[in-house]
């Protein structure tokens, strides 16, 4: 059985599998035997891969199937500071798991997407896990908080997503709500109203918010970035997502 390599995202985590994404996702989110469910963010890692901060030969050398020929599910090789001990050549697919244990996979875009004028909301996933909206589109957002800070603070790398603020994007004070599915809409629309251009661009909704979150409200995609490089995991349209992965979709919206 081959060797896979994983870095979660919920928790922040190196895994070492013999299952394939698929069958990991489903484990991950549900549970040897599916008595927990949860959605799961992974990045599959080239198991060629090494770093000094990690034991990955020693959790190999560990993952081993069981006498009975079952492969062996997971070895954790490291809970902290993890993305910052990564390279982004070796960062291979995202995968998106729902609650359910339905795996989709995403490959890695070419360029990042063309920024909008819009305000942006953005959950962060890891090494933090803040619901911040902001003035600033995404790689300016990344900038902010890892090689040009404008803080006191500042991140080795960061993943996030952003969410669709539907109609509030351009006009917070009277765009309608919608289908948006969040519960803190009266907060996320003080939130948007308090951004200025130069006192405010970003503003946190919830300092620590749960790292799960409706699929069907991703805007652009995922964003990946370890010290100066980013790179975007482009979402696939619903249109896509319907006529080609129904399965993950139904599971993703259940």
């Amino acid at each position: 059985m081959s060797m896979h390599l994983y870095f979660s995202l919920i928790p922040e985590a190196l895994i070492a599998s013999m299952l394939p994404p698929a069958q990991f996702g489903q484990y991950y989110a549900t549970g040897h035997k599916f008595k927990s469910k949860g959605q799961a963010l992974f990045f599959e890692i080239d198991p060629a891969y090494r770093h000094e901060y990690f034991d990955i030969d020693g959790a190999f050398a560990r993952c081993v199937a069981k006498s009975d020929g079952t492969p062996k599910n997971s070895v954790y090789i490291s809970m902290y500071r993890v993305m910052e001990h990564l390279t982004m050549s070796a960062v291979g697919q995202l995968y998106l798991t729902t609650a359910m244990g339905t795996t989709l996979g995403l490959s890695r875009g070419s360029a990042l997407p063309q920024a909008d004028p819009e305000l942006h909301m953005y959950q962060d996933l890891a090494p933090i896990n803040s619901l911040v909206v902001s003035l600033l589109d995404p790689a300016t957002y990344y900038a902010d908080v890892t090689t040009k800070p404008s803080k006191f603070f500042r991140f080795p790398g960061m993943c996030f997503v952003e969410l669709g603020l539907g109609p509030l994007a351009r006009d917070p004070a009277n765009g309608q709500e919608g289908d948006l599915p969040y519960s803190f809409l009266q907060h996320l629309r003080e939130a948007l109203l308090e951004l200025r251009p130069v006192s405010k661009q970003n503003k946190l909704v919830h300092r620590v918010h749960s790292l799960e979150f409706p699929y069907r409200m991703v805007k652009n995609g995922f964003y990946l970035g370890i010290g100066s490089e980013l790179v975007h995991y482009p979402m696939l349209s619903q249109t896509v997502l319907r006529r080609d992965h129904s399965n993950w979709w139904r599971s993703a919206n259940l």
